[in-house]
Parts: structure tokens; C-alpha cells; sequence
């Protein structure tokens, strides 16, 4: 393995999604259940399989899609997202 790839995407996720909505549902859904641990496992293994999904997906659309155009296109769609939800549309 790759100690510098792991510690780049490890990095980059965690920046990410710190604060973001994920983890505001994962304290609303300890407050509400009074179940951290089941709560923690059950975020994990959405968590997982979500980027399990992105990381097949990306090694199929790589062999198509020069990586160029991918980064293009994922920072234009991230800033497409950003401006929808500035609009409230999300």
C-alpha cells in the first residue's frame, strides 16, 4: 500500500466532511436514540459502502475519461452544488 496515497485521501475526506451534514445527522441521531454505538456502526457502513461505490465508479470512469477532465468536471460540479444550495434549491 501506498502510505502517501492513504494519508492524502485520509487527510482530504476527513477535512471534508468534518462539520458537514453527516455528522450533524450522526449527533441528532445519538440524541435522539441515546445509541452511540449503533449510531457510529451504522454511519461507518453507509460511510464505507458510499465510498466503495465512488472509488469503482471512479476506476471505471478513469480507463474512459482522461483524469483531466474528471478533476475539471468534479470541481465544477462541487461548485454547481455549492451555488444551488447558496440558492436554497437543495
Amino acid at each position: 500500500m501506498d502510505l502517501k496515497v492513504f494519508a492524502t485521501t485520509f487527510l482530504a475526506l476527513f477535512l471534508a466532511e468534518f462539520g458537514d451534514k453527516t455528522q450533524l445527522a450522526a449527533i441528532s441521531l445519538t440524541s435522539e436514540t441515546g445509541r452511540p454505538l449503533a449510531v457510529f456502526l451504522g454511519s461507518v457502513a453507509a460511510l464505507a459502502l458510499v465510498t466503495l461505490i465512488g472509488v469503482m465508479f471512479g476506476s471505471v470512469l478513469v480507463s474512459y475519461v482522461p483524469e483531466f477532465y474528471l478533476k475539471k468536471a468534479a470541481a465544477v460540479f462541487f461548485v454547481v452544488i455549492g451555488v444551488l444550495m447558496w440558492f436554497r434549491v437543495f
